[in-house]
């Protein structure tokens, strides 16, 4: 497939005279494409300038990159940073639902950027695409959620070799990482961005909660104060999506399996249920475990008519759809853009963007300030294994300390914010043991 023509499903094939390789749904978009890009970039002063450095310096001449990311307004702005590095970059979608179809059509035509994403791409195109990147045998892999990573050691183990390090961008995709280290699998060593300071405690919790809340009212128009939430994961991205939602006036009730988390849940005001005390008690239900099946049959059954489910987890595993459908025999209707209503015996029950990413499905997924962060640590990462992979074991990396102070650093200058540096005597104190009472 070649171009926005193509037919969605079939492997992916050579670029035209004058575009890249590419699977699209319309390059028709590319101008509205472009603009937004362009408005997104005003926000990720970070991102921009680590770009402006980049073109100079070229720390990533000759490199292929195979990433697969939410293809977004942001992600287009961490694609022409490794660009203007010096690599060969080759994007497809992590997502069936989150793809922008005029963003991946600027990607293409007007940055030269070899793009495989569709909006609603079914299973099979989602892994052709997979595939069209794997074939440009990259050097560095770039993941959210870890498939691309799963790909190439599933079905393409001669390629390994060829990989020199990679990058994680999400908690679902980490946890994947550090089985298959654990498991001996891994064949190359990976930086987990998602476990930088900058990203999961701005991305994970400020992001994904205003995110998530903009989702949800995009799809249903729902008041949300005074309604019973559940918000099924009390890590970070369950952290914004309560406070956002308590924010807004609703009744929120956490439920967790880590008690060191439960408890936090409950001291910052929230009620602390299990899955079966909340099924007939919620309105509202959010997954943000990186988990599967947390809501199924049973609770399914206990839920009140006119429920509604939305997923902020990474994959579409949270809810057991399948109990789901079996439970409607069939009844299932679309009752407004992306949302299911499902007939159980007479009761509704509705699905939020067929239970896949609301922010990103149902929304835009992350602010671009708050993307800023996140993707900077994206490049400044792809740089640091660009420079030091032969130092590195094949196993799972936190972001370096340098790296993560330094994407800090440079948002608070961009927002015009400057430190108090240590006096002398002051770095003298808390470097020596010597003082005490």
């Amino acid at each position: 497939m070649t171009s926005s023509s193509a037919t969605a499903g079939s492997p992916a094939g050579s670029a035209t005279a004058d575009l890249p390789a590419h699977d699209l749904s319309d390059l028709s978009l590319v101008d509205e494409g472009v603009r937004r890009i362009e408005w997104a970039e005003r926000e990720m002063p970070v991102l921009r300038l680590i770009r402006q450095r980049f073109s100079t310096d070229r720390p990533l001449d000759g490199l292929r990159i195979g990433a697969c990311l939410h293809v977004t307004t942001e992600t287009a702005n961490l694609m022409r940073t490794l660009q203007a590095g010096g690599a060969t970059v080759t994007l497809c979608a992590s997502n069936p639902l989150s793809t922008k179809d005029d963003v991946a059509a600027a990607l293409v035509a007007r940055f030269g950027i070899s793009t495989f994403a569709r909006r609603g791409e079914d299973r099979d195109t989602y892994y052709a695409h997979l595939e069209a990147v794997a074939d440009m045998h990259p050097q560095l892999t770039m993941d959210d959620g870890c498939d691309l990573v799963s790909l190439l050691h599933s079905s393409r183990p001669a390629q390994l070799d060829e990989v020199l390090a990679g990058t994680e961008e999400t908690t679902t995709g980490v946890i994947r990482l550090r089985a298959m280290a654990a498991d001996g699998a891994l064949a190359f060593p990976v930086i987990a961005v998602n476990e930088a300071l900058t990203k999961h405690l701005f991305d994970n919790r400020y992001g994904t909660g205003q995110s998530t809340v903009d989702g949800i009212l995009r799809a249903t128009n729902i008041l949300l104060a005074g309604r019973k939430v559940v918000i099924a994961g009390y890590g970070w991205v369950g952290r914004g999506i309560a406070s956002r939602m308590a924010g807004m006036g609703a009744h929120v009730a956490v439920i967790e399996v880590d008690p060191i988390r439960a408890l936090e849940a409950l001291m910052d005001g929230y009620v602390v249920m299990t899955v079966g005390e909340a099924a007939p008690w919620g309105e509202l239900f959010i997954t943000a475990t990186g988990n599967v099946n947390v809501f199924r049959r049973e609770h399914f059954a206990a839920m009140l008519d006119g429920a509604i489910m939305a997923n902020s987890g990474h994959f579409d595993a949270e809810l057991d759809l399948a109990a789901l459908r079996e439970m409607a025999e069939g009844h299932v209707r679309e009752v407004r853009d992306n949302v299911q209503e499902f007939d159980v015996g007479g009761k509704k029950l509705n699905l939020l963007a067929e239970g896949r990413l609301v922010n990103l499905s149902a929304a835009e997924g992350h602010p671009a300030a708050v993307m800023d962060m996140s993707f900077a640590n994206q490049a400044l990462s792809a740089e640091y294994v660009a420079a030091h992979h032969t130092e590195l074991e094949d196993r799972v990396y936190v972001v370096p300390e340098a790296i993560d102070a330094e994407v800090a650093r440079l948002k608070l200058a961009a927002l015009g914010i400057t430190l108090d540096p240590m006096t002398v005597e002051q770095a003298e104190y808390v470097a020596s043991w010597k003082h005490g009472t």
